[in-house]
This record gives structure tokens, sequence and C-alpha cells, in this order.
């Protein structure tokens, strides 16, 4: 929290020491971002001065504005070659199958989802009720462009041992009014890859586009195949493949926010675009959602990716599975765990066979010993899990966070499972979102500890234990409430 001395317009000017003060330590009360500690939302290469080189290509490009290409080539120079360098790793460019693959920088993965949706949506004017299919297990992200773009979105259901969507079951999914079909490379969730190539081709067959959600660890996919890791066929090299996202601030390890939407052909791409003239002030054109855009992250992105090179994601992503395996083996070895699934990817799934072990209480135990997993609820027949993102700056600590995992679940053992009071359980199978108002949320996160207090909560078991046993719609807006209760002003 900020205090009353810190509004962000002071009457008088603040001198630069002390603004710089006030934000390292405002950064203290973040979980770390380097140092192989956090399992999820940061990506480390742990390479010495990347990060000085980034912050200096960023400051050099902060102020230029994305908004008009003409008017600022260096953009357009830096866009277009990112652009270019992810075509290359996901199987297009000159001598490929894909050799007029162009595509757009975005903000993220969210937004590049967002407008492979609106693209696929726009291609088809004449269905006045659009659908997208996707499985259960595609990123949230789809949702959200399905709640912006007014689409439907039509969830396949996964097998709950290959945790993949079966293709008969994509297929038939595929109604009159699809627009896009969608599989993940890998699924953020659990990390395997979906059966693209089988997928792609019910697509085809149906005359709908097939876009593959490589955002969160696709960029890797292509280096661990040259690694020898046998990676199922998912870019576009496949046939029916139309677009791809990948998320350049993941495993490319450039600074947030940098995403790419590419497409197999400029025809592709062209309903992604907006433009309008119907106004007196200047021709807007948009590839992106976004119109003024700063260079400072595409610029940080570009010299992150000549700096490292191919033959440098070569080696991280050597060291980043060497880490994957060797905590799946530290999973294997602690009694009453278990994988959800085998790693194909940079992701480590794990689960509990033993009802005293609560995972929960688990990710507690781990966060007291510096470690900073992410607990995913139970869904549709598949059980609570822990999801750890492996970077390459993992790599030296894995040793470590074994020592401390087998540590963590005996802890667990000893504090034993989290039991709600009866009350509290009828209450989240009983109360409906509509009943649920700011002041009974308040008064709920105030009674769990979650607010007046610096910094994220070091237990939260009980926390999780309550939102996985309330439906879904009481969750979400649960979770609504709450973000609204820590997004407040500071007078």
């Amino acid at each position: 929290m900020i205090d009353e001395d810190r509004a962000a317009l002071p009457a008088h000017g603040v001198s630069a020491e002390r603004v710089l003060g006030e934000i390292r330590e405002l950064r203290g009360l973040d979980r770390p971002t380097h140092g192989g500690r956090l399992f999820a939302y940061v990506y480390d290469p742990g390479v010495a001065g990347l990060d000085e080189l980034a912050a200096a290509a960023y400051a050099e490009s902060a102020h230029v504005n994305g908004l008009d290409p003409t008017a600022f080539p260096s953009l357009l120079a830096m866009e277009n070659a990112l652009v270019g360098a992810a075509a290359r790793v996901l199987g297009g460019g000159p001598g490929t199958s894909a050799p007029e693959a162009v595509g757009s920088v975005t903000s993220g993965g969210t937004e590049s989802l967002i407008l492979a949706v609106k693209a696929a949506r726009d291609a088809r004017p004449e269905i006045d009720a659009p659908r997208v299919v996707v499985p259960a297990s595609a990123h949230a992200a789809f949702a959200k462009a399905a709640h912006y773009l007014r689409v439907e979105l039509d969830a396949v259901p996964l097998d709950p041992v290959t945790l993949r969507p079966a293709v008969a079951d994509v297929a038939a999914a595929i109604r009159p009014e699809a627009v896009l079909v969608a599989c993940s490379a890998p699924s953020y969730a659990h990390g395997v890859v979906d059966p693209v190539e089988q997928i792609a081709q019910v697509a085809a067959a149906a005359g709908v586009r097939c876009h593959v959600d490589a955002c969160f660890g696709g960029w890797t996919l292509s280096y661990l195949r040259r690694l020898g890791v046998p990676v199922p066929a998912f870019d576009f090299a496949v046939p029916g493949v139309t677009s791809i996202s990948v998320d350049l601030h993941k495993y490319a390890y450039a600074p947030k926010g940098v995403s790419v939407l590419l497409h197999r052909d400029a025809g592709l791409r062209a309903p992604q675009y907006f433009a309008y003239a119907d106004w007196p002030g200047y021709t807007m054109v948009n590839p992106v959602i976004s119109s003024t855009r700063s260079g400072g992250p595409i610029a940080a992105a570009y010299a992150t990716l000549r700096h490292l090179g191919d033959d440098g994601y070569l080696e991280l992503t050597r060291r980043t599975w060497a880490a994957v395996r060797a905590l799946a083996d530290a999973v294997r070895g602690v009694d009453g765990l278990r994988l959800v699934a085998e790693p194909e990817s940079t992701v480590v799934c794990l689960t509990s066979t033993d009802p005293d072990l609560d995972l929960f209480v688990l990710v507690d135990e781990l966060t007291a010993r510096g470690w900073h997993t992410q607990p995913q609820l139970a869904y549709a027949g598949l059980p609570r899990s822990v999801h750890l993102t492996v970077t390459a700056a993992v790599a030296p600590r894995v040793a470590e966070f074994g020592t401390a995992l087998a540590e963590a679940a005996a802890g667990a053992r000893a504090t034993g499972p989290v039991v709600l009071p009866p009350e509290l359980l009828a209450l989240a199978g009983s109360l409906t979102p509509q009943a649920l108002t700011p002041q009974l949320v308040a008064e709920l996160a105030d009674g769990l500890g979650l607010v007046g207090r610096p910094g994220p909560p070091d237990r939260m078991a009980v926390v999780n234990t309550l939102l996985d046993a309330a439906p879904v719609p009481l969750r979400e807006r649960l979770l609504v409430e709450f973000v609204g209760l820590l997004q407040r002003p500071t007078w």
C-alpha cells in the first residue's frame, strides 16, 4: 500500500532520488522476478547483462509512437524483424511451407488471441452468430475474446488421461457457424501439446481457420525438437494451420509485454486491421488493438533476440529441459505426490495422491521456504494441482527445490489438510453471484487476512480451498469483488 504522502501528484515535485527510492521500497513487497524461485508470471534466463541491455534499448525508443509507421520507420523495421524471427522459429518464411507468412507485434498473448478471433470472425461477415471451438484447456484469453467480441465459445472436454481433446469431439463441435478452431502448443495448465495435425485437418475439411496458441511455451518447442525431444508437429509445417501466436516476453526472454500474432499469408491477416476515415481527424488504421504504442517494449525485444541469437536460445532451452527433467524426478521422489502429466515442454505439473497431503498447504509451505508456485483448482474431474513454469534460471536451483519440496510435503502433513467450517461450506454452496455484495466480500477478505497488509499473503490454503469449493460463477464473482477491493485510488 502507498502512504498518503506518496500520492502520484504531490503539491511540490519530489527529487528523482526519492522517487526511485520509493519505487525500490515498493518493489520489495513483490515476489522475486529473478533467481529461479518464482514458477509463474516471470521468465528469467539467468543471463548476465541482459536486463541492462533491454532497459537501455527500451529507453532509446520509449517515446517512439507505433501509431504511424511512416513517421517512425525505426519501429517498423524492428517490428518486422521480430515477426520474421518468430515466423522462422515457427515454420514460416522463405523455403518453408508458409513462405508468405506475415504478422503483427502485440502487447501480449491475450491481445494476440483476441485479434486471432477478430480476424476469423470478420473474415466471415455472413455468419450472424459466429462460434469458436477450443479445448477446455485453452487459455482463458479465448473466453475473454469471445466475451469482448460477442462470439460463442464451444469448449471441447479433455480426456482425463491424456489431458487433450479427442479429435472426434473437436470435429463434432464444428458447427456451420464456426469461424475458428483453436488448439494449444503447449497448454498452460499442464504443458501438453494438443493434436495439432489432426485438429487442423478436421478444421480444414470444414473450411474453418485453425489457430495454434503457442503463446506460453511455443518458442521453445522448435528448440526442444532440435535437442532430440520428440515434439509433435504444431507449427506452419502443418497444413491447415492458418495462424499462430507466440509471446516473446515468455521464452524469448524479452521484457513485458511483447507477443507476435502470425498468419500464413497477408489475406488471412487483412480482417485483423481496423481503419476509420469518417471523421475530421487523421485517418486511423491499426493492425492491433492499441493505437498509440510505445516503442520501448519492441526495442527491448529486438535487443534481446539480437543479443541471445539462435545458439543462445538453443542453449537456454537445453538448460531449461534439464531443469524440467530434474524437477520431475524430484516430484517422483516424494511419497504422496505424482506428476499430472509427463513433461513434454517447459511445465512440471504435480498433484497429491495422499489425502493427508493437502496441495494448497504444500504451496504455503513452499512459500514459507522462499519458493513461489502456482496452485490450480480442481476442474471437471481433474484434480487440484500445482503448476511450475520452468525457466533457464531454475536449472542451478533444482537440487535446492527438491530438498524444499520434500520438507514442504512433511510440513503439509504435519499441518494437516484445510477443513472449512461447515457454515462457510454451506455458504459457498448456496450463495448466488447476484447475492454477493461488496460489503460481504470485504468482510470475508478481512476475516481471511487478505486486506490491510503490505505485500502478498504468505498463507493462502484456506482461500484456495474456499475457491475450490465454490461453483465457478460464484468463484468468478468473488475474485472480481476482491480485486475491486484492492484497486482503490490513493488520495
